[in-house]
């Protein structure tokens, strides 16, 4: 997980996830994340079960797009942070 995290900083949707994923356009982050853990589960069972087509660096670059997936959809967005009133970013208007 370390290497996840390590990983996630140089993440990028478009390039990772085609990859991953298999096609054009990504898919909302929700939707990632679910297809996602997906895939992981799918990998975690052959690296359990002992599984010799298990790819150690398949399981990493799956753990990363999920770890930069749940950042990306935790994050706010420039929409939402320009729909802040003063109060709720602590700014407050001069009288």
């Amino acid at each position: 997980m370390r290497t996840a995290r390590i990983g996630a900083s140089s993440y990028s949707r478009d390039r990772d996830l085609r990859r991953i994923l298999g096609y054009g356009k990504p898919p909302r982050p929700a939707a990632a994340i679910l297809r996602l853990l997906d895939y992981e589960h799918e990998v975690n069972q052959q690296r359990l079960s002992g599984d010799a087509d298990y790819v150690i660096t398949r399981h990493v670059e799956i753990l990363i797009a999920l770890v930069g997936e749940a950042e990306y959809l935790a994050a706010p967005t420039r929409h939402e942070i320009s729909q802040e009133t003063p109060a709720q970013s602590g700014n407050s208007f001069p009288n």
